[in-house]
């Protein structure tokens, strides 16, 4: 006989960036969902944003029953992200219905069963035609029963009502001790589990989302970091892509001619990953503002990262070697994003990166420097965060330049070990010579191109930067030099 295969499970989209993607399309549709996590891990809003997108972007009315929060209250909990529940009721969109549920009335009355909620249930669905629905959350409603086995057979009886009827259900609970809710049974009874989690690490605190289970489908098992933000919420699949990004033959301008000189060729490849490293003061940050430029001179844009300086003097600074940005941030080809680095997680800080890339599109994304992201978490945490970004940016051709702060003592290195994956690798040095500082820069490495070896005097003038070879001289042999005498002293 032949075998029957069955179609793929049907799936309603929640309309949650990122959700969708982890999920392989949404919830299951006609199915009951559980969404369960601690006090103030983003249930309720998650599940508004299922119901709000539902109306409209697909169409799909929805019911919101709360057992918690007024329908004022709610309106004005999820207006910061833009959410207008009034609007959608007047449209005969949504229902948001208020159920009042009190411990002591239920004891006088005696035996308690959620007969009247179906009642309830059907005339809000009815007056709307919904396809969608929360109930927030199982802990108030079911606070009336004392006897597991009633409690467990009303809660199935709830969800076989909603399945029968087609509705895509999502229902929310707090977690329990030694269970994923309070009560131990709404996750064995649910067709999906979603666990959110507010953890706090280094007095940093992330969100994280992990679908437990997926009765039917495949689905990303990893936790996942997600964003609750003015524009709503935001879910973004972290882990590393695989290495099947296109590789470029453009080449971008480094806004230095001498540097185009040097990668034979004109610049950087497009879509490449561009590592500035040096010890403080030896112009990193110029170099970055120069393919900032350049960018912006093309028409392009150009995202910015700052760990360090903030955007107006960064602006000041540059604006003394003779670039001005200021005029790029106004018309919206620079954008910047300068924050300290312990504002928030590295989880978090990679999340709101990509959700800034996938906005504003940029040509060239810069970080500057990655070095300070070792303030808010582990170098091994932030290596990985550099590794998933460079990933990303790449699958996207996105050029990107990293700049490092490195020790006298481990030039030739990062903390961050992000040397092995960057395309071109520019490394600038101090010197000492008669009495005078000098910098020095030269291309470690630069693949696919043929490059310079030559060592460059790195100028910096009132017209920006600028090279000349430097040739065997006393500043290079201070160069290979110094490091021994160095070594010679710690002895």
């Amino acid at each position: 006989m032949n075998a029957i295969r069955p179609g793929p499970l049907p799936k309603t989209p929640t309309g949650i960036e990122g959700l969708d993607e982890v999920t392989g399309g949404g919830l299951p549709t006609g199915r009951p969902t559980l969404i369960c996590g601690s006090a103030g891990c983003g249930k309720t809003l998650l599940s508004a944003s299922f119901l709000v997108n539902g109306a409209a972007r697909y169409g799909e009315p929805g019911v919101f029953i709360t057992f918690e929060e007024t329908a004022d209250e709610l309106g004005r909990n999820v207006a910061s992200l833009g959410y207008d529940l009034d609007a959608l009721q007047a449209r005969k969109l949504l229902v948001v219905d208020h159920v009042h549920v009190d411990r002591s009335d239920i004891e006088e009355l005696g035996a308690f069963d959620l007969d009247g909620l179906f009642i309830r249930l059907k005339l809000a669905i009815d007056s709307v035609g919904a396809k969608r629905i929360v109930i927030d959350t199982l802990e108030s409603l079911f606070q009336g029963f004392d006897d597991q086995a009633t409690l467990r057979a009303e809660l199935r009886r709830l969800l076989r009502w909603l399945k029968d009827r087609g509705i895509t259900a999502i229902v929310t609970g707090e977690r329990g001790d030694r269970s994923l809710t309070r009560n131990g049974i709404e996750e064995y009874v649910s067709d999906c589990v979603i666990l959110l989690d507010h953890r706090v690490n280094g007095h940093v605190s992330t969100r994280h989302l992990r679908v437990v289970k997926y009765r039917g489908s495949a689905h990303g098992t990893n936790e996942y970091p997600f964003l609750i933000d003015e524009d709503g919420i935001t879910v973004m699949p972290i882990t590393s892509a695989a290495l099947e990004h296109r590789a470029s033959e453009e080449r971008l301008p480094t806004g230095i001619p001498a540097l185009d000189g040097m990668l034979r060729g004109g610049g950087y490849f497009r879509g490449s990953t561009i590592l500035v490293s040096g010890t403080a003061g030896t112009g990193k940050s110029s170099v970055a503002a120069h393919l900032a430029m350049s960018t912006c001179e093309r028409g392009e844009r150009c995202l910015f990262f700052a760990f360090e300086e903030s955007e107006a003097q960064y602006l000041r600074n540059m604006r003394s070697i003779g670039l001005h940005l200021a005029p790029h941030v106004e018309s919206g080809l620079m954008r910047f994003r300068a924050v300290r680095p312990t504002l928030q997680g590295l989880e978090m800080h990679l999340v709101q990166m990509q959700k800034l890339v996938r906005d504003l599109e940029p040509a060239v994304v810069i970080v500057d420097p990655i070095s300070n992201l070792v303030s808010a978490g582990s170098a091994e945490d932030a290596r990985s965060l550099m590794t998933r970004l460079i990933d990303f940016l790449k699958s996207r051709g996105t050029t990107a330049m990293l700049t490092n702060l490195s020790t006298p003592h481990g030039l030739e290195e990062t903390d961050l070990n992000v040397s092995s994956i960057a395309d071109t690798w520019l490394l600038l040095r101090d010197v000492e010579s008669d009495g005078e500082r000098r910098r020095i820069l030269f291309v470690l490495k630069s693949r696919g191109m043929a490059h310079s070896n030559r060592l460059h005097e790195f100028l910096i003038t009132d017209r920006g930067v600028d090279l000349v070879p430097v040739e065997a001289s006393a500043a290079v042999a201070e160069t290979t030099a110094r490091p021994a005498r160095r070594q010679d002293a710690r002895r």
